[in-house]
């Protein structure tokens, strides 16, 4: 994956503590940065009061490859797009990409399950979700 695969970039840092014995970042980490960016975004967009919102997404499935290593300090981007728009769900493609690099690192996916905050039951995502969502899935080949 290339960064012109993804509408989104969100920009990171690694932090002191992603660093393993190694010297590189630790697999672990990547799933903090997919995390990260796909609830920055949702936040942006004002999909998402923390707090608040009547129906939140609960992650039920992540998946991550990793093509050559990170360190700390460095300023990474993560990739963001939608892959698969379901009734109740939302899959992402992310990858993380280091300074200047136009290959990512690691790519992976991140699915979350919209659920009613007050029951934990799947619940259908909203149309104004919807068309956010949609926006920055690919184009249909």
């Amino acid at each position: 994956m290339t960064r012109a695969d993804f509408p989104i970039l969100i920009p990171l840092t690694t932090r002191w503590a992603d660093n393993d014995a190694f010297g590189h970042v630790n697999n672990v980490a990547y799933y903090a940065f997919f995390d990260t960016a796909v609830n920055q975004w949702l936040l942006r967009e004002g999909l998402l009061d923390i707090a608040r919102s009547p129906l939140i997404g609960l992650v039920v499935e992540t998946g991550c490859r990793y093509r050559r290593p990170l360190s700390y300090p460095m300023p990474v981007e993560v990739g963001l797009r939608v892959a698969r728009l379901g009734t109740t769900s939302v899959r992402y493609d992310v990858a993380v990409f280091g300074p200047d690099a136009e290959e990512a690192a690691a790519e992976g996916h991140f699915t979350h399950v919209y659920v009613r905050r007050e029951t934990g039951r799947p619940e259908a995502i909203p149309d104004d979700m919807r068309r956010a969502f949609a926006r920055i899935m690919p184009a249909a080949p």
